[in-house]
């Protein structure tokens, strides 16, 4: 059966909302339970927003949104909410959610199995994968986007990207990473000359990590098994496996047996197909010296 007719699995995520804003768009529950508590907190220690703004300098505006849902906290904020509010972790442990919110909401499912995961094998053909990114990369990336978007949409993705990051050193479980990039994927200036030797020189940088294999597919093979584009495969603590595939901001993830087999036996393939994971690092290595 042809995988276009095939109905996408659709695994549990957290898809209610908090409902609209003022400028009519829907707001993360994550968001509003936030900023709930964070509220209950504040006037349980008897402060008003404004003192509370003082006490963790940010300003009152900021503190307001984050209370009636219209902002994400940061891990900083939190982290000073609960210093002055002794919360007691009550803030600290809904950081997760609020983080992950801020992801585009096709990627949210997506995100819940992946931070599940004890393993995690990709392809990318285009672009350094989001967990490998620095943080001008991914600016980059989302400055490019057509429609362009808003500003505070920009930071939102940016901090939730780089907070998914964690993944890589997580240490129960530890999750073990395969990244397979086509190298047309290093020379694509993204950002410029700058921004692109940084990005270079974490890539060298998590080549050295213990539980990430790099391996980059040369230009010269000109056909393999992955042309027909990017792959996430997952395994999580359960045993489940899963398959996504991305195209242009569309996430189809599979769950079916069989079917995921094929993709398993698909990236056995690619991993053959692309350099070694020595070979691969002295490329990366050899590149970033020269933007350096």
């Amino acid at each position: 059966m042809s995988r276009a007719n095939e109905t996408a699995c659709a695994p549990p995520g957290r898809r209610e909302r908090a409902g609209n804003g003022a400028d009519g768009k829907e707001r993360p529950a994550a968001w509003s339970a936030y900023g709930k508590l964070l509220r209950l907190f504040r006037e349980r220690s008897g402060l008003t927003q404004q003192a509370l703004a003082d006490a963790i300098g940010y300003s009152l505006e900021q503190v307001a949104s984050v209370e009636q849902g219209r902002r994400p906290a940061k891990a900083a904020f939190t982290e000073a909410a609960e210093r002055v509010l002794d919360a007691c972790g009550a803030l600290r442990v809904l950081q997760e959610d609020v983080d992950r919110a801020k992801l585009p909401e096709f990627f949210r499912d997506f995100a819940l199995l992946e931070a599940e995961a004890v393993s995690r094998f990709s392809y990318d053909p285009m672009l350094v994968p989001g967990l490998l990114q620095t943080e001008a990369y991914a600016r980059a990336l989302l400055e490019a986007h057509f429609p362009p978007l808003e500003e505070d949409a920009i930071e939102q993705h940016v901090t939730a990207r780089l907070a998914r990051q964690s993944l890589l050193t997580r240490k129960n479980p530890c999750v073990v990473f395969s990244f397979i990039l086509e190298e047309g994927a290093l020379h694509r200036m993204v950002g410029g000359g700058a921004v692109m030797a940084e990005q270079l020189a974490r890539l060298r940088d998590c080549t050295r990590m213990r539980n990430v294999d790099i391996q980059v597919m040369p230009t010269m093979r000109a056909a393999h098994s992955g042309v027909n584009g990017q792959m996430v495969l997952l395994e999580t603590v359960e045993r489940r496996q899963f398959v996504s595939i991305e195209a242009q901001g569309i996430v189809n993830i599979r769950s079916d047996r069989n079917e995921v087999s094929e993709f398993w036996l698909q990236y056995g393939m690619l991993r053959s197909q692309a350099s070694n994971t020595e070979e691969s690092a002295r490329l990366i290595e050899q590149l970033a010296g020269r933007d350096a």
